[in-house]
């Protein structure tokens, strides 16, 4: 399939990144060199003004826009595109100064001096009217701009505020949630546990240190809040942009981590992407880490790529920022590899990225981020290594132009959920450190990964119907609807995978009584009595009478009400319990696995869902441990990316009875692919 590209003057990958030349107006000689320099690196796009307010409004009212004008312009002259960014990531100190109410108020109810960046209210009605005022100007002077194809809006939103005015707004929100019944409210929070019943709203506050945090449905509704209030605040900052012309799409870099993704999690993104024209994300994972493979890493990374491209129904995202070196904010700042930059590009494109744009083009001089890595560095120079492979990645980019716009139609659903991932992380049980909710669900996609079968990462509330398999590791929390969703699924032909601790909570918090799963105990035929957390080096172990695997972090004690039983504990305290279940509803079957295990058993499992259910590999070979095969098609041609996750030489197998051709040499594929440590190719089909 395939899909338009963002803007009509955009031909295929854009390359490029964020560019600060508000940063150097003092020094108009290194503007200069940049325009040499960006033709030299195959660059075609950049992203501006993103923290650029105080260069537009040095003084409240007092606006100069010449400097962008000039910079606007000059791209243009020199065939670039622009992502013209909102400034409201940041403000100006006159703003702090003359309107404190702007800067945020912190969990302790302490208000914020001015400084950092994501350090304003979203309620605030002043931050509002100024990031208006500046965002009417915007819209006015460069919405029919030639070099203009994006609106990039603020920076990576995050963040809370618990000043007055948010107070006014939860206890505003909440009342419209619970219909104004504030007995409604103490049930679904559950309020009589430590005598905490509300009586009037307004002793209602947000989660506090030093106050309410035990409320597992208050803080839940408290993300909630967040969430809304700060899609709020985006729709707010778009609207002067869409009244001036509408077809100029609207974005705003969404975060990833690794691997337990702690900044990704802070706002959904499942409903955030609802208001994007196209998701874009900022990849920063931490490639050569002692504490993980590389190739290991590259199938976390692999998730999070389908995570965003899943977001919009495999629309294909952006990457808005990712470094060609290294960061300055990692514990250890390692540099990439030679090689190790254009490999985790091409893997982005792989998995459905229309651009590889970078933070940052040129490196500031001073303050916190001048060893952030970036296209150029202070030397200033085209002559070096990073410079070197970044212009290497443009040529090829270009080469690949007609892999742009192209996506996947995968056959696997995985169920990632962030108000899951929130509820899990706040319940008080399992391991408080970390409960691997993340991990768990990487786990299930890294065995197809190693297969090359294409995953879609979805929320609970997407669609199921177009899969032919769906996962849902730990499944905590079922919204209303989803139970009977996947009973629908599971009836009409679907094949469901859940794990331990499915089915114990709804929507707010409260647990199903009856037993676990809940209302999904009939489609599994099971029920679940107990969880128990396991020590490192415990030695329970599952087999399935032909295998044995080591189970870690949790096990059930589950007793199979109608499921056929596949494997059971062999150890523990669980023993010869079952381990692994089939249940068949209607014309589906339904597996629960009531434990953490080792790769291993991941691996061989999704192996016999693979042949069984006859899911379309995108290669019909061996593919080596940490080799990635993953596909982009316009359902004419297929393009298939082979990369090289390790530091060794490997071989893969082409299929003899399939014609390919090298998409960057033009050059016909058979026989055997010898690929070098972290070198990939790119075939067409």
């Amino acid at each position: 399939m395939r899909y338009p590209l963002i803007h009509k003057n955009v031909k295929g990958f854009m390359h490029g990144g964020d560019y600060n030349p508000d940063q150097w107006q003092h020094m108009p000689e290194i503007i200069e060199q940049d325009y040499r320099l960006m033709k030299l690196a195959h660059t075609n796009t950049f992203s501006i003004n993103i923290f650029g307010w105080s260069a537009i409004e040095k003084t409240e009212g007092q606006f100069d826009f010449g400097w962008l004008d000039e910079i606007m312009n000059r791209l243009a002259e020199e065939g670039s595109h622009v992502i013209l960014a909102t400034p409201s990531g940041a403000r100006p100190a006159w703003l702090s100064q003359t309107y404190p109410e702007v800067l945020r108020v912190e969990k302790n109810r302490v208000r914020n001096l001015h400084g950092q960046r994501h350090n304003h209210c979203f309620t605030s009605p002043v931050y509002r009217e100024k990031v208006q005022i500046m965002n009417q100007k915007l819209a006015e002077r460069y919405s029919n701009h030639p070099a203009l194809i994006m609106w990039h809006i603020s920076n990576e939103y995050g963040g809370e505020c618990h000043c007055d005015l948010c107070q006014d707004a939860f206890r505003a929100w909440l009342k419209k949630k619970y219909n104004n019944d504030l007995e409604l409210l103490n049930q679904q929070w559950w309020t009589g546990f430590w005598s905490h019943t509300f009586t009037n709203w307004e002793q209602i506050e947000s989660p506090a240190p030093h106050g309410e945090s035990m409320v597992h449905g208050m803080n839940l509704d408290w993300r909630r809040f967040v969430d809304d209030q700060t899609i709020d605040f985006f729709k707010h900052e778009i609207a002067p942009l869409r009244q001036a012309d509408p077809s100029i799409p609207v974005t705003t870099n969404f975060m990833g981590n690794y691997p337990h993704m702690r900044p990704f999690l802070g706002l959904d993104y499942n409903k955030f992407a609802k208001e994007l024209d196209i998701v874009t994300w900022d990849s920063y994972p931490a490639w050569h880490h002692d504490g993980q493979s590389t190739e290991n890493l590259a199938s976390d990374v692999g998730f999070v790529h389908d995570v965003f491209r899943s977001l919009k129904d495999g629309q294909p995202f952006l990457i808005m920022e990712n470094t060609p070196s290294l960061v300055n904010w990692h514990d250890i700042n390692k540099a990439k590899e030679d090689g190790v930059h254009a490999l985790s590009a091409i893997q982005a494109v792989a998995h459905g990225a229309d651009s590889i744009l970078y933070f940052q083009w040129r490196q500031g001089r001073g303050a916190s981020e001048k060893f952030h890595g970036a296209v150029v560095d202070h030397s200033g120079s085209e002559h070096t290594r990073v410079f070197q492979e970044v212009a290497k990645l443009g040529q090829q980019l270009e080469t690949l132009e007609p892999v742009a716009g192209t996506s996947v139609k995968p056959e696997v659903g995985i169920i990632f959920d962030w108000e899951n991932h929130w509820a899990i992380d706040d319940a008080q049980a399992l391991n408080n450190v970390n409960k691997k909710y993340s991990e768990q669900c990487q786990a299930h996609y890294r065995a197809f990964w190693k297969q090359g079968v294409p995953v879609d990462v979805i929320g609970m509330e997407k669609d199921f119907s177009s899969y032919k398999i769906l996962v849902g590791p730990m499944l905590y929390m079922l919204k209303p609807g989803v139970a009977e969703r996947i009973e629908r699924f599971v009836e009409a032909g679907g094949t469901f995978v859940a794990t331990y601790w499915t089915g114990l909570v709804n929507e707010n918090d409260l647990c199903f009584l009856g037993g676990f799963p809940g209302p999904l105990k009939d489609v599994f035929g099971i029920w679940a009595e107990e969880i128990d957390s396991l020590y490192p080096g415990h030695g329970v172990v599952l087999s399935n009478g032909n295998q044995s695997y080591a189970v870690t972090d949790y096990y059930e004690r589950v007793h199979a009400q109608g499921a056929e039983v596949l494997a059971h504990f062999k150890t523990g305290g669980y023993k010869d319990m079952p381990a692994v279940t089939m249940n068949t509803k209607g014309n589906g079957k339904a597996y629960y696995i009531a434990s953490s295990n080792e790769q291993a058993f991941y691996d061989d499992f999704y192996r016999l869902q693979v042949s069984e259910l006859s899911l379309t590999r995108i290669m019909e070979t061996d593919i080596p441990e940490g080799v990635s095969v993953q596909k982009r098609t316009d359902g004419e041609t297929e393009y298939v990316f082979v990369m090289n996750f390790t530091e060794q030489d490997q071989q893969i197998h082409l299929e003899e009875n399939v014609t390919y051709t090298n998409a960057l040499t033009a050059i016909k594929e058979s026989g055997t692919l010898e690929l070098a440590p972290y070198q990939y190719v790119v075939l067409s089909r």
